[in-house]
């Protein structure tokens, strides 16, 4: 999965049920993407969340996009987040994942993302084994270099989001993986959630915590529920 910013709770569900877990940080950076923001409540609706980063070239991937931190975009995202989730009753607990993004020192984007990501995984205890693409010298594209991701970890089963299942299909990666092809399965259903009229789903897992607390977060994420 490419990392992506402060991700929505069925990315932690795919995190949940794998025992290794590669970030495609090696990809090609998309603009207005998940790649780089996310969705919060703000004022009662669901707003973006956004990391400023310098578009050098086209072809540059996420590991090599700088984050622009000479904008103060982190202290705005935090005094969104306390005044829009000051009286939720899982506040102190969202906050410590606003807190480690304002105390994080580095300065690229696929850097930035995979740490937050580890960070709240942690807090979930998540156990799958992180891997950076980067790291791993697979080449090959689309399903070719999944599978040989596959071959790297001897993987009997590989799971995938349900939205990639058109282009396995079209490059025929059941056919040709060394592991079985299974699709993620999650549907989050409504938790209750502050500060809103109607229930707005597939926010960032900020929103899960501020509403739920991190115990509660552990079970939605794995079953879309509590």
């Amino acid at each position: 999965m490419q990392p992506t910013f402060l991700p929505w709770a069925g990315y932690f569900n795919l995190m949940a049920q794998a025992d290794d877990f590669v970030f495609l940080d090696d990809v090609q950076l998309e603009k207005q993407s998940w790649q780089t923001r996310n969705r919060l409540v703000i004022g009662g609706l669901a707003h973006w969340v956004t990391v400023p980063v310098r578009h050098a070239h086209l072809s540059q991937t996420i590991a090599e996009t700088e984050v622009l931190d000479a904008k103060p975009w982190r202290d705005k995202l935090a005094r969104g987040f306390a005044l829009n989730y000051a009286r939720h009753p899982y506040y102190s607990d969202a906050r410590e994942i606003i807190d480690y993004l304002l105390a994080l020192t580095v300065s690229r984007l696929a850097e930035l993302n995979q740490s937050i990501i580890s960070f709240i995984a942690a807090h979930l205890q998540l156990t799958a084994r992180l891997h950076c693409a980067s790291e791993l010298g697979i080449e090959g594209v689309r399903s070719e270099r999944l599978s040989e991701f596959c071959k790297k970890f001897c993987a009997q089963e590989y799971l995938s989001p349900v939205g990639s299942a058109q282009y396995l299909k079209e490059d025929g990666f059941a056919e040709h993986s060394p592991a079985a092809l299974r699709f993620q399965d999650y549907i989050p259903h409504p938790y209750l959630q502050k500060g809103v009229a109607d229930f707005l789903s597939h926010l960032s897992i900020v929103d899960v915590v501020a509403n739920l607390g991190w115990d509660l977060t552990c079970e939605y994420v794995r079953k879309g529920f509590v």
